[in-house]
C-alpha cells in the first residue's frame, strides 16, 4: 500500500520548488519509465500496477485506485516512477547547440528535447526564463529522449556573450533559411513563443535566420516553436543552401 508520506511526496513533485527541494521529478507510463530505467538516471522509486519484467529495485505494487490518487494524467498509464534529478553535465560547444529564450509551454519543450534527441544534438541550453524541463507534462513530451539530451539552464545572455560559435536565430523578419551556407558547428536560437527571442539576445545574433512563407495569402503569422524547430534542424543537418 502507498504510505501517507509517499502519497503526498509525489503529489508535491508536480511543483517546481518541491522538485528542487527534494531532488526529484516524476515519470509515467511503462514505456517513458522502461527507456529511463535503461540510462544513467536513477531511480528512487516504481510504483506499478503490473510487475515490469526488468530488475527493477524500488518497485511497489499498487491498485489502479492508489495509482489515480498519485497519477497527474486523467488516465494513468499503469505506473509512475519517481528518478532522482541528474547533475547536467558541462556544455560541449562542439556542434551544434540548441538555446531556448524563455519557452514556457511544456509541451513545447518536450517536443524540443525530442528533435534534440532525433537530429543528434547532445547540449540543449536553457534560459533561466524557460519552463523546468522536469516539469512532469514536459516529461511527457519528451518520450524518453530527455535521458539522451543534456539540459542547462543558463544566464543565455551571459552564455552566448562567451561562446565563439556563430549564433543563429530565428526572426521573422531574418534571412530565408533556404539560401544559407549552414555550419556543422553553430548555436540556434529560438524565441519565446508570443515575444520571440528578447531584446538582451538579440543584440548577440549574428544571423538572423527564417523559414518563409510559401502559401498565396501570406496570412499565417507565425509558426509553432516547436514546429519551427524542426524544420531549422533539419536544414542544419542538410548544411543548406
Amino acid at each position: 500500500m502507498l504510505s501517507k508520506n509517499q502519497i503526498k511526496l509525489i503529489t508535491r513533485l508536480k511543483q517546481k520548488k518541491y522538485r528542487l527541494q527534494h531532488g526529484f521529478f516524476v515519470v509515467e507510463g511503462i514505456k517513458t519509465i522502461q527507456e529511463l530505467l535503461q540510462s544513467e538516471f536513477g531511480l528512487y522509486a516504481l510504483f506499478t500496477t503490473e510487475t515490469f519484467n526488468i530488475d527493477a529495485k524500488g518497485e511497489v505494487l499498487i491498485t489502479e485506485t492508489e495509482l489515480k490518487r498519485i497519477s497527474f494524467l486523467t488516465t494513468p498509464n499503469k505506473a509512475l516512477a519517481v528518478f532522482k534529478i541528474p547533475t547536467p553535465k558541462p556544455i560541449n560547444t562542439n556542434g551544434l547547440i540548441v538555446a531556448l529564450d524563455a519557452i514556457r509551454d511544456p509541451g513545447n519543450l518536450g517536443t524540443i528535447i525530442r528533435l534534440c534527441d532525433w537530429f543528434g544534438i547532445t547540449d540543449l541550453v536553457c534560459s533561466n526564463e524557460t519552463v523546468d524541463c522536469f516539469n512532469p507534462k514536459v516529461i511527457q513530451a519528451t518520450m524518453g529522449s530527455i535521458s539522451r539530451v543534456n539540459i542547462n539552464y543558463v544566464d543565455l545572455a551571459a552564455f552566448l556573450n562567451e561562446t565563439n560559435l556563430p549564433v543563429f536565430g530565428a526572426f521573422m523578419e531574418g534571412k530565408s533559411v533556404y539560401t544559407k551556407q549552414l555550419p556543422d558547428s553553430a548555436i540556434l536560437v529560438m524565441g519565446n513563443e508570443a515575444n520571440g527571442v528578447s531584446k538582451e539576445v538579440e543584440a548577440i545574433i549574428t544571423e538572423k535566420i527564417s523559414i518563409p512563407r510559401f502559401g498565396d495569402l501570406q496570412a499565417t503569422e507565425s509558426l509553432n516553436v516547436a514546429t519551427a524547430t524542426a524544420i531549422l534542424l533539419s536544414e542544419f543537418r542538410r548544411g543548406g543552401n
